[in-house]
């Protein structure tokens, strides 16, 4: 039996798809894939609370990278 597949809220879909343009910029600034993906997901409430606060991605990626 597939699991059935779980329709997102637009809300959820919006922050999912900024979270993978901030890892592009993350990567551009010199992150590999896989530490980019690891730091979005350590910092997970740090980066919904600048989507929340309309960052773009590249200016959350600029802000993570300053760190």
């Amino acid at each position: 039996m597939m699991a059935k597949k779980e329709k997102l809220d637009p809300e959820t879909e919006a922050l999912i798809k900024w979270c993978i343009e901030v890892e592009g910029f993350l990567v551009a600034g010199g992150a590999t894939v896989a530490q980019a993906q690891e730091h979005i997901e350590e910092e997970v409430e740090w980066f919904t609370d600048q989507f929340y606060d309309g960052l773009t991605p590249e200016e959350a990626a600029q802000a993570a990278l300053k760190d």
